[in-house]
């Protein structure tokens, strides 16, 4: 699928961002894994799982499949599928670096509760 938006009264595609922070930690990562970034890239999605019914998954995948809606921010392909567009529409993928916790998080606007632990969601 096309990663471009359309004009003219056409559809257009929904957005999934990513921080330039997110974007290196995440190249780095795959690249240490040995992937060729230009073809491979993250994929992010949802599943079921947590207290709070769903939660995020995010996995290297050598290729978007064929349904994958592709975006690319700072040179990483993200790879979404349809199902889990439903629950991140609109949102920003970023990477946190402090002293209660380090990594990735999804800030959904999707979301009308969460978790404790902040690890899944309910939409």
């Amino acid at each position: 699928m096309s990663t471009d938006s359309m004009d003219g009264g056409q559809q257009t595609q929904p957005e999934i961002e990513v921080t330039e922070e997110a974007a290196t930690q995440a190249l780095s990562l795959l690249e240490g894994e040995g992937m060729d970034a230009g073809e491979a890239g993250l994929r992010l999605f949802v599943q079921q799982g947590g207290c709070a019914g769903l939660s995020y998954g995010m996995r290297f995948d050598d290729a978007p499949d064929e349904d994958d809606t592709i975006y690319e921010h700072h040179e990483l392909r993200v790879f979404v599928d349809p199902a889990s567009m439903n629950y991140i529409e609109g949102s920003v993928l970023d990477y946190e670096s402090g002293l209660q916790a380090e990594g990735f998080h999804v800030e959904n606007p999707n979301v009308v509760s969460e978790c404790g632990c902040g690890e899944s969601f309910r939409t």
